[in-house]
């Protein structure tokens, strides 16, 4: 674990110490908690890169692949 300094204003200072010590736990667990869930909240998609890389320029191909991919793998 890293620790790290952070300055919070007086308003917010006491929101912290008091919800902690509604919850009895420390207030440096409260501000890893409430960092950890901000960064899940706001983490980049993990969308491979090769999303959107063959784009065909139709904007109907979703709606119409079962047209577009019918008699595909048959010999002709």
């Amino acid at each position: 674990m890293q620790k790290t300094t952070i300055y919070l204003d007086e308003e917010a200072y006491r929101r912290l110490k008091r919800i902690a010590r509604i919850r009895r736990r420390p207030p440096a667990e409260m501000v890893r908690e409430a960092v950890a869930e901000y960064a899940a909240r706001h983490a980049p998609s993990r969308r491979p890169r090769s999303v959107g890389v063959f784009k065909s320029g139709r904007r109907d191909v979703g709606d119409r692949a079962e047209a577009l991919l019918d008699g595909l793998g048959e010999d002709r």
